[in-house]
């Protein structure tokens, strides 16, 4: 029997974080490509879901998430932004913002639906529209140019977007792959065309601890009028360098919960109950004992690093703002193909990146860029820096 695949699978591929991860794992190169840390989580996390375990927090989770969990996140909104959050109507619990995305396309989406996207985008997105049978709307986010000193969008080809009426716009901020936070100024303009197209807004802010520079984060969500139309979706995964445990979480309002309630009933039903508690932990800590200051002073420095790294091997970098990916202009040494690039660099200098292509819906139009994830402890980083020099000599 010849097997098959539904339609809206078919043109799916293996995505390119398990290409190049199996890559460098076979030549034994350094993977800065995937973005997962090399280096443990803090021990009062861990410590905190062995625990769990070990008090029998084992068994399935109420649909929503573990109580506990629910009021931290809600304690957590009250607290950095104002905005008194109803822990049992307007927070879920999902298997990673991975999930939490997924279920909200699969719930607020009919065929043929428009969603807007910044490209590049991170790879999910488009799969994801797709398996809702809506239709991806890219908005092109530009490298900065004179008169432009971080990425940016052209307001005009965003009106353009939201002209086609869309029903959703995906906003990724801080921003995978480029680094970008989008501002007060560009968020008010996606506040406005939401109103005024009537557009609900899903928001993956899962870097949102990893921000430098002087650059500020800033929920969509707590702009005037924009808490009833956006669901902002966040994970401890990134925050906490336990990107395996997948615990993420929906905040917005009740409508919108429970349309993704929806979906996830029938996707996971429910998460890991003993990572839920550790989670609960963590936020309840992470606000009184400093961490979030050490994170970002240890990602400062780990940036840094990878920077004059990459610069040193003659590969000149764009403004990182926020996340913790670098993009590199890999034209500067004479490469035009960035995925021919990132298989060279992983199987010749044993340095593995993720070609910024792979984020483009037309992948040709894509700038000659690579990314390079720095959530990598410095020894690693050092490494890859002497692998990297050998650039000069190989090209």
């Amino acid at each position: 029997m010849s097997g098959r695949l539904a339609r809206r699978v078919a043109g799916f591929g293996t995505t390119i974080f398990t290409e190049m991860s199996a890559l460098a794992l076979e030549r034994g190169a350094i993977n800065l490509g995937q973005g997962f840390p090399d280096f443990p989580g803090p021990s009062f996390v861990k410590e905190a879901a062995t625990a769990a375990i070990g008090a029998d927090i084992n068994q399935y989770a109420p649909m929503p998430g573990l109580p506990r969990l629910r009021q931290a996140v809600a304690a957590q909104w009250e607290r950095d932004y104002g905005r008194a959050v109803d822990w049992q109507r307007e927070v879920t619990i999902t298997s990673g913002a991975t999930e939490a995305l997924c279920d909200a396309m699969l719930a607020l989406l009919d065929p043929g639906d428009g969603v807007v996207i910044f490209e590049p985008a991170y790879d999910a997105y488009v799969p994801d529209i797709t398996l809702a049978g809506g239709t991806p709307l890219p908005v092109r986010l530009y490298p900065p140019v004179a008169g432009h000193t971080a990425w940016w969008f052209d307001p005009v080809e965003l009106h353009a977007a939201f002209a086609r009426k869309p029903a959703l716009i995906i906003l990724n901020t801080p921003h995978n792959p480029t680094g970008k936070v989008f501002t007060r100024t560009e968020l008010e303009l996606i506040a406005h065309l939401c109103q005024e197209y009537d557009t609900i807004a899903i928001t993956d802010e899962v870097y949102d601890r990893l921000v430098f520079d002087g650059a500020a984060h800033i929920p969509l969500a707590t702009l005037p009028d924009m808490w009833e139309r956006t669901l902002t979706l966040n994970s401890a995964g990134k925050t906490f360098s336990v990107t395996g445990w997948k615990i993420g979480y929906a905040v917005g309002p009740a409508h919108l919960n429970h349309a993704l309630r929806q979906a996830h009933q029938w996707v996971t039903f429910a998460t890991a109950s003993p990572l839920q508690e550790a989670i609960a932990t963590a936020l309840e800590q992470a606000s009184v004992n400093g961490y979030y200051r050490d994170l970002l002073r240890d990602y400062v420095e780990r940036r840094a690093r990878l920077e004059q790294a990459l610069e040193t091997a003659g590969l000149p970098v764009l403004p990182v703002e926020g996340a913790y990916f670098i993009s590199a202009d890999i034209s500067a040494i004479g490469w035009t193909d960035d995925r021919a690039f990132c298989r060279w660099l992983t199987t010749d200098i044993g340095v593995a990146a993720i070609p910024t292509s792979v984020f483009y819906s037309v992948p040709a139009r894509a700038p000659c860029l690579a990314r390079f994830c720095f959530a990598k402890r410095l020894e690693t980083i050092d490494a890859a820096a002497e692998r990297l020099a050998a650039l000069h000599t190989r090209r």
